[in-house]
């Protein structure tokens, strides 16, 4: 049956009407609400309880406008944000009832809320302050006690002061809609309804700080910049995320060069209008007690003395002058900006080697895989029919395309899992596999997802850092293929795709061989290298021995345990720079934060240390000079190193722990706070530690090729049987690397 035309204007398309509000006419879809054609033709309309990316909820009543249809008004007001739009309808946002009806539901708002503006933390930038303004009363005429509602901690990230709250139940939708966790609810009827968890305990989603932005009052804000400043009294520069490779976009705020908050920064195409916690509370670790501030050297007793710059650029240059061409290799975080990673190519060219790498987190390289850009657009996500994840723990790797995958579930996509430990996720699965590491590739060649129009196949983390990773690459490139599917490998690194195109590869060693076959030299660029490598007890036998200058953010024990020259350097928050993320967008940030010390942008410090020893390609002065000379680099890889599996009735997998992926955020305190990040443990199907004699809470040790360690037994039956998981980015997980394992009791 086909749609009729708009009978007011005829040359409209069919599914479109003509609506008129305070006398303008406009287009609006058929099914659009009120508020959506006033929103799109500038017409304000004030609102609470409504949020462009939320299910309408209707409850707050601020919008309520007047409305004529055929001739006749409404009797009663109408709220904008629920009532649809129909051919011919005139609305009316400014008329006399539709102000006396918006001032009155002010009013009623107003009876118990607070007047605390002045030690609120949302104050200046309350959407209640603002509206109040326009539609509030100069004298309140209750006199009435106000409410009181008591707190409840909901942990290290988000502050509440429940008294403050309207109901507008924004954050209530987020935790249910968006998150996907249902940890916010109603509790109570009438003038008694509070908003809370209702078990009392802290918040455990990865998007948590969301309903910060969305809440409309000072009810829930910020923990970590509770009472620091105000406003008004911010810098706010553009940056982004470069904690994963979607690289989300957000606005860095500052108060005289101390970075206090990250709030999102509208981008529909990457996060929409979401930030994860990881890259909203990392700025914590910027100002880490071992931040890295002055140039340091080694003496030849092993101790170390602060010293200027061109002392520390003479220690750099008698290792090079020393050790160049083979005898010498370049690693680098795979978070390095495109800059700084266009001019360590420039280094390694200018001292003759190819044993250049960022890779530094893989275990097997026998394919020469290099991050490659995803097959389909992140905002594609939502219209995939079926999507299959392949050895990821995407809620972790990447909160935010995990929220674009529960929208896709949420118009009918089956999700096909095939892991070796059943992850959670905030949706339903359609089939999953849970099997050990090296039984995955069969799995994928085995499986059978029915008809699909539009698939895509997600290769993740858990799967390219595997011992298997080049069997598994192989295997989810063919299922792909098999299913004219969409093909997207998460890159392993921020900037894992900026780095290859800037030709930070080898066209000799890589990473995994630069360590089995160690140099007598290394530059360690942003790496802390008792966490960052996949094996950080193989990396500290190639490293210790030898000369290493290392370009670093912080002087922890580790960088001082193997390095001998530390250049202090900045930060991305503190630099101008760009990255490029996982669709292959570049995109670039502002230096928002002031610089610790002696510490220099990493380009700048590259640039004086090139300069000086007569590099070619360092010749130039700013930013565009370095950018204006850059250009992309095809380096052919061929088979690359490996882990030696090893022996054991254990597979080990091996996840980065959420908040713990980089230096940074371990060292931001409300993020170890956080549930989510568990103590370092390792876990089993319950039959497998039956099996070897281990119960829930026993000390095991773990031996593997890479090392020992001993740590806590966590029984779970979502690990597959044979299998043992755990987390990364801890001390006592750091011998372990992704390979066979045998289990005692310690």
């Amino acid at each position: 049956m086909s749609t009729p035309p708009s009978a007011v204007n005829p040359n409209l398309p069919p599914d479109h009407v003509t609506v008129f509000i305070d006398g303008q006419e406009l287009a609006a879809p058929k099914g659009s609400m009120i508020i959506h054609a006033a929103d799109r033709a500038g017409i304000p309309v004030p609102r609470f309880c409504y949020h462009e990316k939320l299910p309408i909820a209707a409850n707050c009543r601020m919008c309520m406008v007047d409305t004529e249809l055929g001739g006749r008004m409404a009797p009663k007001p109408s709220p904008a944000c629920a009532t649809p739009v129909a051919d011919g309808m005139k609305i009316f946002t400014r008329s006399d009832r539709a102000l006396k009806f918006q001032r009155d539901v002010m009013e009623f708002l107003l009876i118990n809320h607070p007047l605390d503006c002045p030690i609120c933390d949302q104050g200046g930038e309350c959407e209640l302050q603002d509206v109040s303004v326009g539609y509030g009363r100069s004298v309140s005429r209750y006199s009435e006690r106000k409410r009181v509602v008591p707190d409840e901690d909901m942990g290290p990230l988000v502050a509440t002061e429940m008294t403050r709250c309207i109901q507008c139940t924004r954050c209530v939708r987020f935790t249910a809609d968006i998150a996907g966790t249902y940890e916010l609810g109603g509790m109570q009827r009438g003038e008694n309804l509070q908003i809370g968890t209702y078990d009392g305990k802290p918040l455990t989603t990865e998007l948590s700080g969301n309903v910060i932005d969305v809440c409309p009052v000072g009810a829930l804000t910020n923990k970590v910049f509770q009472f620091r400043a105000r406003p008004w009294e911010l810098v706010a520069r553009e940056s982004i995320g470069y904690h994963d490779a979607m690289g989300s976009n957000l606005f860095l705020h500052a108060k005289r060069g101390e970075v206090l908050r990250a709030v999102p920064r509208d981008n529909e195409t990457v996060n929409e209008c979401w930030l994860s916690d990881r890259d909203r509370y990392s700025h914590q670790g910027l100002y880490a007690q071992d931040r890295a501030t002055s140039p340091m050297v080694k003496d030849a007793d092993g101790e170390w003395r602060d010293v200027s710059w061109d002392e520390a650029f003479e220690a750099a240059a008698a290792i090079f002058e020393k050790h160049a061409g083979d005898e010498l290799g370049i690693l680098a975080h795979p978070a390095t900006s495109n800059e700084e990673g266009e001019l360590l190519a420039r280094m390694a060219k200018a001292l003759g080697t190819g044993h250049l790498d960022h890779r530094i987190q893989a275990t097997d390289l026998s394919d020469g895989a290099q991050a490659e850009v995803f097959g389909m657009r992140i905002a594609d996500f939502e219209q995939a029919d079926h999507i299959v994840l392949v050895g990821t723990h995407i809620r972790h790797e990447l909160p935010l395309l995990h929220q674009r995958i529960r929208k896709a579930v949420a118009r009918g996509a089956k999700v096909h899992v095939v892991n070796p430990v059943d992850f959670e996720f905030t949706f339903d699965v359609a089939g999953k596999t849970i099997v050990a590491p090296s039984q995955m590739a069969a799995a994928l060649a085995a499986l059978d997802i029915g008809q699909a129009n539009m698939p895509v196949v997600v290769l993740g983390h858990v799967a390219e850092s595997s011992a298997y990773a080049s069997e598994l690459r192989a295997a989810a490139r063919a299922l792909a293929a098999r299913l004219n599917a969409k093909f997207c490998r998460v890159p392993q690194g921020a900037n894992a795709i900026g780095l290859a195109r800037a030709g930070v590869l080898p066209s000799g060693k890589d990473a995994l061989q630069m360590l089995q076959d160690p140099r007598k030299a290394y530059v360690i660029y942003g790496i802390e290298p008792g966490l960052d490598f996949a094996d950080p007890g193989l990396a500290g036998r190639a490293l210790g021995p030898a000369s290493v200058v290392a370009f670093s953010h912080f002087a922890c024990q580790s960088t001082r345990a193997v390095a001998d020259v530390i250049l202090p350097i900045a930060l991305l928050p503190e630099l101008e720079a760009t990255l490029t993320n996982l669709q292959g967008d570049v995109q670039g940030t502002e230096p928002s934060g002031k610089l610790p010390g002696l510490a220099r942008e990493g380009w700048r410090v590259l640039r004086a240390l090139g300069g000086g020893l007569g590099w070619q390609g360092f010749g130039f002065n700013d930013l565009a000079g370095l950018r204006a000379g850059s250009e992309p680099r095809t380096v052919s890889l061929t088979q690359g190193g490996a882990i030696t599996k090893g022996q054991g009735d254990l597979e080990v997998t091996a996840t980065d722990a959420i908040y713990r992926v980089d230096a940074v955020t371990r060292r931001a305190e409300a993020l170890q706070a956080h549930p989510l990040t568990r103590d370092a443990s390792l876990s089993l199907h319950p039959a497998t530690a039956s099996k070897l004699g281990l119960a829930n809470g026993a000390i095991a040790k773990l031996k593997t090729g890479a090392g020992t360690a001993a740590l806590p037994v966590r029984t779970d039956s979502a690990v597959a049987e044979g299998v043992v998981w755990v987390e990364r980015g801890f001390g006592a997980t750091a011998p372990l690397a992704t390979s066979h394992a045998e289990a005692s009791a310690a």
